[in-house]
């Protein structure tokens, strides 16, 4: 004799659900609202820098000294090996540069008043430095501009303002005294493997390519359901994607945590593997509803859920083992994208259950929407 499958009453409970889904949610936009996201380098533009050392690295001395400097929001993490660190900040090199250009300017009288590109006769220089309340005498005499650092440089007058060509960008004067500070700071010796720089502009088309990416997705989703199934399936399908990412959207909002493109992918992941659950949950119930003629929709939906429980708690437990994995042992370059999947996938996990579902059977799905049409009678006194 077969075990007889013990059927669990969901839709007996999709009012307090219901009410649970609705609080995260408010939750989660109010503090979108409120805090809004702590968006990373990808998006607002800034600095990334990697390096190697010849040692295992120190990221807490390494942090120190980042902090030291005054970088916004300077982060240093491990990639590759124990040797290889990324920094990123939302910081430019040139813009560091420049304020302590004009700290130590000040200190002499002078005002800093901007860099420009040198004049076109003065080939090999690549900054020039515009000059107020000065003299040349006075920057000649306080070394500001060693040839050690920024090779040649030379110092022109026009009108009341002292214009310092330099031969060395500033950034990259400024990148060589961090790397030594770091380097003092580590006892280590550093090698920059690769200096990056994402503009602001380039940050902002990146941010509405995701997020119009993340539109498409929503709109194919809602037609592939609505075409494989009905409009009432697809709609309660949107409602639990945009649940899930809401709430992951929300966790990542809440507690501050950086959001990057890694985490952007790993939502538009997140979608593809939510509406996967679904689905299957879908084409039980449709099955159901043609089998079991003589069920309540909520019964169906009950009996439909209960025989695929078995499959997605272990779907979901097997991708969690993996995301464990990659969170504790893939470095913290891809800690990200594994914390927003395992916030992600335990959203959806909830929303296949109790929200897809239930808004289909709020909707009031019934037999007669899953019937197939009946076909059309064609052309039989041709046949005759």
């Amino acid at each position: 004799m077969t075990k007889e499958l013990r059927i669990i009453d969901f839709m007996g409970v999709r009012h307090y659900t219901s009410a649970l889904s609705i609080l995260i949610v408010i939750i989660s936009l109010g503090s979108l609202a409120v805090n809004g996201l702590k968006l990373g380098l990808d998006f607002t533009g800034g600095t990334q820098l990697e390096l190697l050392l010849d040692k295992p690295a120190d990221l807490d001395k390494i942090r120190e000294v980042l902090e030291q400097e005054d970088l916004k929001s300077p982060a240093a993490v491990l990639f590759g090996s124990d040797q290889e660190v990324m920094i990123r900040t939302q910081d430019q090199m040139k813009e560091k540069a420049l304020e302590q250009l004009q700290t130590a300017a000040g200190k002499t009288g002078a005002v800093l008043e901007g860099v420009e590109r040198p004049a076109r006769e003065l080939e090999g220089f690549t900054d020039t430095l515009v000059f107020a309340n000065t003299n040349i005498d006075k920057l000649r005499q306080s070394n500001l501009f060693s040839s050690s650092d920024y090779g040649r440089v030379d110092y022109a007058q026009r009108e009341d303002k002292v214009l310092v060509n330099l031969e060395a960008p500033i950034d990259m004067v400024y990148l060589r005294t961090l790397i030594a500070d770091i380097e003092r700071a580590t006892d280590t010796k550093i090698q920059l493997r690769s200096s990056e720089f994402v503009g602001p502009q380039i940050g902002d088309e990146l941010r509405d390519q995701g997020g119009l990416g993340m539109l498409v997705a929503f709109i194919l989703v809602f037609l592939y359901v609505a075409v494989q199934f009905q409009w009432k399936f697809s709609t309660g399908a949107i409602a639990g994607l945009v649940h899930d990412v809401i709430v992951t959207l929300g966790f990542f909002s809440l507690f501050q945590w950086d959001f990057d493109l890694t985490v952007l992918a790993a939502i538009l992941a997140l979608i593809g593997y939510s509406i996967n659950d679904t689905i299957v949950i879908y084409d039980r119930i449709r099955e159901n509803f043609r089998i079991l003629r003589k069920s309540d929709p909520h019964e169906v939906i009950n009996i439909s859920i209960t025989q695929t429980l078995g499959r997605t708690i272990m779907t979901s437990v097997s991708v969690f083992i993996v995301l464990f994995c990659l969170y504790f042992m893939a470095g913290e370059v891809l800690q990200g994208f594994a914390l927003a999947l395992i916030i992600g996938i335990l959203a959806g996990t909830y929303s296949s259950v109790y929200i897809c579902a239930n808004i289909t059977a709020a909707l009031g799905i019934t037999k007669e929407d899953l019937m197939p049409k009946p076909k059309e009678e064609t052309e039989l006194e041709e046949t005759l």
